[in-house]
């Protein structure tokens, strides 16, 4: 029997299908009988040293087995003598999620046409309908750096350079990828993901997929999609592109890694041909390291260490 995880903290990356794996996990606390912990606060990610201190007191004195989650950067327990618990998180390509993001301030999603003024109630309308062209192509402060810079943060942590787009974030991020994220999945392959999860964590995730993939669920999971949403120029997608190249180049390392992650343990998901999708005319993965092979060992050794850490 693996060792049980009695903290796991979800630090869930915003616009990356965080919302359908929180329905999921109101389902799943209920059934295997943890505790999920979750945030009403959505828009504070970055936090002083003494929110930092303060949040991480109260994750830690929380009744356990907790899973506790909420959208804000990777915060290091044992910084301040915590027992450091396993991480879990989910990312998605970069341009669909800052579409996703964009459309969603202005618009919502199915559960109301309300919805997205509660979020945005002091937006102005010209704001609201403004081109999505306009807004890459004339360099409007939400559609350029620092703005699109927001994945690899969740990731680096809460040191003021993790807010700087470079290589010093981007190599920081992978550190604790390695070094303390039990799974990073990717959500355009969401079931895979959740066939890791139910494998890696069961004592949280189990019977995860069966839930996901129930008729009822899927309705329930389809009112927060985003609506409106319109694609892009190819020349206004390639100006993002070049804008986020330390996102892809973050998001094709964790994507490799968890294709890596996948072939360790022989799980194949039966997930039918993803929906079409727009084609963002992107370039070629950046080339990543090849990490060491490490086929030889012990599937349940790793998971040790990862939970031991």
């Amino acid at each position: 029997v693996l060792p049980f995880p009695s903290q796991v903290v979800y630090n869930r990356v915003g616009k990356c299908g965080s919302r359908t794996v929180v329905l999921l996990l109101r389902i799943l606390s209920e059934k295997h009988g943890f505790n999920l912990v979750t945030s009403d606060i959505h828009n504070k990610t970055r936090l002083t040293k003494n929110e930092q201190m303060e949040l991480i007191k109260n994750i830690s004195t929380a009744e356990q087995p907790y899973l506790f989650t909420r959208h804000v950067h990777f915060l290091n327990f044992s910084r301040f003598g915590g027992d450091q618990p396993v991480y879990i998180n989910i990312i998605r390509d970069p341009v669909n999620r800052f579409l996703s993001n964009y459309f969603f301030r202005r618009f919502g999603d199915w559960r109301g046409e309300q919805n997205h003024m509660i979020r945005t109630p002091n937006m102005r309308q010209e704001e609201r309908y403004l081109d999505i062209n306009v807004c890459i192509l004339e360099n409007y402060p939400e559609c350029s750096n620092p703005r699109l810079f927001y994945i690899i943060p969740y990731f680096c942590g809460q040191h003021p350079r993790c807010r700087e787009p470079g290589e010093w974030a981007l190599e920081r991020a992978k550190l604790n990828v390695n070094e303390n994220f039990l799974l990073v999945g990717i959500l355009e392959e969401l079931e895979d993901v959740l066939l890791l999860l139910e494998r890696f964590l069961p004592h949280y995730f189990k019977d995860v997929l069966s839930i996901y993939k129930n008729p009822e669920h899927r309705k329930l999971g389809n009112l927060t999609v985003t609506v409106k949403k319109t694609v892009p120029s190819p020349e206004a997608i390639q100006i993002l592109y070049q804008r986020m190249r330390y996102e892809y180049e973050f998001y094709y390392y964790v994507k490799e890694q968890f294709h890596l992650l996948k072939r360790k343990f022989g799980l194949k998901s039966h997930i039918r041909q993803p929906s079409p999708r727009p084609e963002f005319f992107i370039p070629s993965p950046l080339e990543t390291e090849e990490p060491i092979n490490d086929e030889e060992e012990d599937d349940e050794k790793w998971l040790e260490d990862i939970y031991k850490r």
